[in-house]
């Protein structure tokens, strides 16, 4: 996997989108952190690749609020703790 910067991105865009075929991932950086994901698609894989990406993020979204949930020690209540819970958020609303 190759990574270019937003700076090559700016100044070499033609040889980049030469490149994206072969290299088939490459990663752009911002001060040497990932920023982005540069893949290629074409119409007929449009759709699926959208929607593999959005599976993923979710699936990473669920993974981290499970992770904090764990690290507040949620994961140790009691059916009635929870319950408690949920009753009084309904409350609020």
């Amino acid at each position: 996997m190759k990574f270019i910067t937003v700076r090559d991105l700016r100044t070499s865009p033609a040889k980049i989108w030469k490149e994206l075929p072969d290299e088939q991932e490459m990663i752009i950086t911002n001060n040497g952190k990932p920023i982005a994901l540069l893949t290629p698609i074409d119409d007929k894989s449009l759709e699926e690749t959208l929607s593999t990406i959005r599976k993923v993020k979710a699936i990473n979204a669920v993974k981290l609020m499970q992770e904090e949930s764990i690290k507040k020690g949620n994961d140790k209540m009691t059916m009635g703790e929870i319950e408690r819970e949920i009753k009084g958020i309904r409350r609020k609303t």
